[in-house]
């Protein structure tokens, strides 16, 4: 089947391309792109008004299967990441069982692939079973299919096994992603140690639970020649230090997410799980840190750390809710009313770092809307304003603090490979 995109704002980072043309898609592939395609085409889309961006690829999801389908599962995941106009996406390890061999590996794989929605790169784990003690076969789970090794939801507290993990990593030129947290600093914390945890009488995360772990993973990556990649920075330091170590020529990436530079500390108003995450909502000068770092390209990559949970275990407030919140299908709302209609990020800027910058991270040919490259295509509509509901989410989660919330930007279709998986 042929489609003709027609008349949209076409953003490709991949060649510099920002101006109103069509994009003629055949056979899975895009086969032009150019100012009035006048091709037949057994569909025509009329984009007018639209943003016509490389698929949007999320290096940071959870999709909770195996072993927690009351959650998510691989096909609600799914179905999530295309309506939030991903094409690819990357699920973490910490699953049950843990992603750590190549038995589970190909069981993600195998059933991302039955429900043909998209592309789901498996993520494996650092060490057998997440314990931080054991090495996992890593090149035995290149082999059948990771695009990179993380240990999220913790850090590998045992620097020596981390750092063998990362010399490993680097020989077989796969990405290392760091979720940093000194687990000795957190204490039991729940939320942000400030004014807002003393409100609530809750136990605070300080920044340097974050922070020591960041400066620990940046010297060991400089070390080994690991290809480092933050996940889900939080704090101002972070900023400092992901900048110094790109200037030092350390070979580091990061990212952040639309909750932590959408929301701070002071946007929490009662004791509510829903605002319970892992790192926690910051202070308010970390959020305009992480504004800033995305402006100046210090942060390369906005990811959603989707996490979803049921609605009975959100209801335990700060205390006993479990960390994390949906973001699948809040993301590009909040990217465009948060910061490229405020004017902190060019819409190009969102292109590079919602797809062809994780693109590059991941070291696939994905990313592009240049003629010969996959048609795995998102259109959004920048103008269209409505309320955040989650009873309109596809997704098994509901547990996102946005609920209400007013925002511009819609996902109107998503194309992978030259099918549409999802259209208003």
């Amino acid at each position: 089947m042929s489609i003709l995109i027609k008349a949209g704002r076409v953003l490709d980072p991949s060649t510099n391309t920002d101006e109103i043309r069509d994009i003629l898609i055949s056979d899975g592939k895009i086969q032009k792109s150019a100012v009035n395609i006048t091709d037949s085409a057994d569909e025509v889309i009329d984009a007018s008004g639209c943003f016509v961006m490389p698929g949007l690829i999320d290096l940071h999801v959870h999709l909770r299967d195996p072993g927690l389908e009351y959650k998510e599962d691989i096909e609600s995941g799914s179905r999530a990441a295309v309506k939030g106009g991903f094409t690819t996406i990357c699920p973490m390890p910490n699953t049950k069982p843990v992603t750590d061999c190549k038995e589970v590996v190909c069981y993600v794989k195998e059933k991302a692939e039955k429900v043909g929605l998209l592309n789901i790169l498996p993520v494996g784990a650092v060490t057998k079973g997440q314990a931080g003690n054991e090495l996992t076969d890593i090149e035995e789970m290149k082999t059948a299919g990771i695009c990179a090794i993380s240990e999220d939801g913790k850090s590998v507290m045992n620097a020596q096994i981390y750092r063998a993990a990362m010399k490993e990593a680097a020989r077989l030129n796969v990405p290392v992603f760091a979720h940093c947290e000194d687990i000795t600093l957190v204490a039991g914390g729940t939320m942000n140690l400030g004014e807002k945890s003393k409100q609530l009488g809750q136990k605070g995360i300080s920044n340097s639970v974050e922070d020591v772990i960041t400066a620990r993973d940046i010297l060991l990556a400089k070390e080994t020649g690991a290809m480092l990649h933050l996940c889900h920075c939080s704090t101002k330091d972070s900023a400092k230090m992901v900048k110094a170590a790109k200037e030092d020529g350390v070979r580091v990436t990061a990212e952040v997410c639309p909750h932590h530079f959408t929301l701070c500390e002071e946007d929490i108003r009662e004791n509510d799980g829903n605002y319970k995450m892992n790192p926690p909502l910051r202070s308010r000068e970390d959020m305009e840190a992480l504004r800033q770092g995305l402006h100046d390209n210090v942060f390369d990559v906005i990811s959603t750390d989707h996490a979803p949970h049921s609605s009975e275990e959100k209801m335990g407030g700060f205390e006993k809710s479990p960390f994390g919140i949906v973001g699948s299908e809040t993301a590009v709302a909040l990217t465009i009313t948060e910061l490229v209609d405020t004017g902190i990020i060019t819409p190009m800027q969102m292109a590079e770092k919602m797809s062809w910058n994780p693109a590059r991270i991941l070291g696939i040919d994905k990313g592009s809307l240049a003629e010969g490259k996959t048609a795995d295509i998102v259109i959004i509509d920048p103008c269209a304003e409505y309320c955040i509901d989650i009873s309109t989410f596809v997704s098994k989660g509901k547990n996102t603090p946005f609920h209400g919330r007013k925002v511009r930007g819609k996902v109107l279709r998503t194309i992978v490979a030259g099918k549409t998986v999802y259209q208003v």
